[in-house]
């Protein structure tokens, strides 16, 4: 397919950079504005593609970009990212191609000339209103949310299955128009949720733009629907809203500054800076915490341009090289404001209640506190109740007595376990002895019992006594994995150890005259006695 340049036109303001793409009854018409380039495609009725990739001159605003399609061009509103900057040229590089030129009807060197900037600020931004052909974005609340593929390229994904294995799963990461679906950061696990009814395994951030991953393709300049996992996505609402409470309230009333956290499936973790957290701070936490919950207070999200002075205000622990933008702020009405790019409830009524479940040591002299919001501190309650109700039938008495009830279990464990291992040493003595007075005892020994441990192994052993005799015992399972035990003349066990380790597929180790360990094979013992068999006949005819 032939393929060439449209002509392109450009002039320079102080917030935007206008282009016009003149080609006429154009179909397939694919814009795509990046922070650093444009990328523009269509066709004309004679099949040929037009196609142009510019590098800017310098970074934009792609999020705050438009193009609109007319019956002979198409025209993009570009917003730079340092407004009142001239541009002297659009492209990055000090090119001139002949399909690049100045739209001298509009350009004009504006810089300086505040009377002109100004006169002109109300009529562009009713242009820039009129031209948008985008919507408003989506609410954190929304269910589904219709837009537009911008993209569709072939993609794997790396994943850990159900049985706990990492798993590789081919398919395709689409970029939409806008999106309802969070992708993780700051903390916090993406969204799940469909796309036409397409699965979303994954979700996430590639500079401006937000990857979905699918299984299936979806062609570029489809309109689709977006329709967001609301269980998920509410559960991480609840929990990022519980941190930043959290965080705020431990700061306010003992210094404890959050230096990071964890959205966790089951729990989450937010990163003290101390060493140390007091049950007392602990429990005055959570009780402030649960105050401000049952007072309603409500949270905000505004937007602040990055040199407003109140960003120096907001709490955060600075942007991400890549952002891009205005700065997104969450406010808790009279106890926080905090840098976010997360999802959060808009009343703290909607939290329900906050449960802290305690603190652990963290790295670096850290301690990390654990919490539950929300449903989660239900799902919790739920939990521990089916698990007091299983004890109270198993332990027969009322839940007070449970932790009394298991103390006494283990203490009669323990002193049942003392005394059979009493016994299993009066038995090992006792075979010990049979096989002395046994009159087949001989140059080879072997002993197989399916209960026993490496104590019961050497006691038998140590009874025996430094004999000829090679000693081969074996505890465990007849057919499957246990102990092994060889004792005998230290030069014929150094010798025969690791091969009897071999037979058995096990490993082992030993000196003196004893070489043990664990097996895999305990079904080919035989060949073992065999071996030993073997040996001990080779030593006699040399003798």
């Amino acid at each position: 397919m032939a393929r060439q340049h449209a002509r392109t036109l450009w002039y320079d303001r102080p917030k935007y950079v206008f282009m016009e793409f003149c080609v006429e009854d154009s179909t397939d018409v694919h814009v795509l504005i990046e922070d650093h380039r444009i990328v523009f495609s269509c066709k004309n009725p004679d099949g040929v593609e037009f196609y142009n990739e510019i590098e800017f001159y310098a970074k934009v605003n792609c999020k705050d970009s438009q193009d609109k399609r007319s019956g002979r061009s198409i025209t993009c509103f570009v917003r730079k990212w340092k407004e009142k900057v001239a541009w002297p040229r659009l492209t990055k590089e000090d090119i001139k191609p002949v399909w690049l030129s100045v739209d001298f009807d509009n350009w004009r060197d504006w810089e300086g000339d505040e009377e002109v900037e100004l006169a002109q600020v109300e009529h562009y931004a009713e242009l820039l209103k009129k031209v948008s052909t985008k919507g408003p974005p989506p609410a954190m609340d929304d269910l589904d949310f219709t837009t537009t593929v911008v993209s569709c390229r072939p993609a794997e994904l790396h994943t850990e299955g159900s049985n706990g294995k990492k798993e590789v799963l081919s398919g395709f990461q689409v970029v939409l128009e806008d999106t309802l679906l969070f992708p993780e950061g700051g903390g916090q696990p993406d969204d799940r949720g469909t796309i036409n009814d397409i699965s979303v395994l994954r979700v996430t951030r590639r500079g401006t733009q937000a990857d979905h991953f699918i299984q299936t393709p979806l062609t570029p300049g489809t309109e689709v629907q977006v329709r967001v996992d609301w269980e998920r996505r509410f559960d991480h609402m609840q929990q990022h809203s519980g941190q930043h409470l959290i965080t705020a309230v431990a700061d306010d009333l003992f210094g404890l500054k959050t230096t990071s956290w964890e959205l966790g499936r089951l729990r989450s973790v937010i990163e003290l800076d101390s060493p140390s957290v007091t049950a007392e701070q602990v429990a005055a936490i959570e009780q402030s915490v649960n105050e401000k919950i049952r007072d309603r207070l409500p949270v905000n999200v505004r937007e602040l341009s990055l040199d407003d002075p109140e960003v120096e205000q907001v709490r955060g622990r600075g942007l991400p090289d890549d952002h891009a933008g205005p700065i997104r702020v969450v406010t808790i009405k009279s106890v926080d404001s905090n840098m976010c790019c997360g999802t959060h409830v808009s009343n703290l009524s909607d939290l329900q209640v906050i449960k802290i479940l305690g603190t652990e040591k963290g790295k670096k002299n850290k301690t990390n506190l654990i919490f539950l919001a929300g449903n989660r501190v239900l799902k919790w309650m739920e939990r521990s109740h089916g698990t007091e109700k299983a004890l109270t039938a198993l332990l027969k008495c009322g839940a007070e007595d449970h932790v009394e009830a298991v103390k006494k279990l283990q203490n009669s464990s323990k002193l049942l376990q003392k005394n059979n291992l009493n016994l299993l040493r009066d038995l090992a003595v006792h075979i010990a002895h049979s096989l002395r007075n046994s009159p087949d005892f001989g140059r080879v020994i072997a002993l197989h019992r399916k209960d026993g441990d490496s104590e019961f192994m050497n006691i038998i052993a140590n009874e025996i006594g430094p004999e000829e005799t090679l000693l081969f015992l074996t505890v465990g399972d007849e057919k499957g994995a246990g102990l092994f035990l060889l004792a005998g003349p230290a030069e014929a066990v150094e010798t025969l150890g690791p091969r009897v380790a071999e037979v058995l597929e096990g490993k082992g180790a030993g000196k003196k005259g004893r070489f043990q360990g664990k097996a895999t094979k305990m079904s080919r013992r035989a060949e073992v006695q065999a071996l030993l068999q073997d040996f001990v006949s080779t030593q006699s005819a040399e003798e």
